[in-house]
């Protein structure tokens, strides 16, 4: 037997296997052939009807925009993006507005990254406990402790699922990055 075919079990008590005759699905081939078509237009209009919602999700996204200085270019991304109930929030630093760029104390720079966070995130009508998933980016992992000191500040109960991954040089000479995921609880 080659290895193309597969071998069918044929029962004891049984002749032959015959398979049973398909369905040919050309109007007018058959006596069923009218109930086949219209049951492909039936599949088809069904299909369309719960693929299209999927098409146009992204004429129903909601962008939070990032602010820049009067004057400079619009950077390349946007600060939050709302598709349905979820909001996905653009990786964040703690910059401080004076200066342009991070605070050189660790703690004030994590002051600053958790409240633009926040900002984000309650611009597009979140609060902070909606947060599911935050990704922190840091420096250098000796910073954990004084991060999570003022981390767990912007939380009552339970604390989203996060990850605090070392990384490289930051934008702004910062120590911290931060970018989460926010969906929105049904009342």
């Amino acid at each position: 037997m080659s290895p193309s075919r597969a071998a069918v079990a044929v029962p004891a008590n049984s002749a032959t296997f015959r398979p049973a005759p398909r369905p040919s699905l050309r109007a007018g081939a058959s006596p069923g052939a009218g109930s086949a078509v219209f049951g492909l237009v039936l599949a088809a209009a069904l299909f369309t009807a719960l693929l299209l919602p999927q098409v146009t999700g992204a004429a129903n996204r909601r962008y939070v925009e990032h602010n820049v200085p009067a004057g400079s270019s619009p950077l390349p991304f946007s600060d939050a993006v709302l598709s349905g109930d979820t909001l996905y929030v653009a990786g964040q630093l703690g910059i401080d507005s004076h200066t342009g760029n991070a605070p050189t104390d660790p703690a004030a720079e994590a002051h600053l990254v958790m409240d633009a966070v926040k900002r984000v995130v309650e611009s597009a009508g979140f609060s902070m406990d909606d947060l599911v998933s935050v990704t922190v980016y840091c420096t250098d992992l000796e910073l954990y402790d004084t991060f999570n000191a003022v981390y767990r500040t912007y939380f009552h109960g339970h604390y989203p699922a996060r990850a605090f991954i070392g990384s490289g040089k930051l934008l702004r000479n910062g120590h911290f990055e931060v970018q989460g995921v926010a969906s929105k609880n049904s009342p």
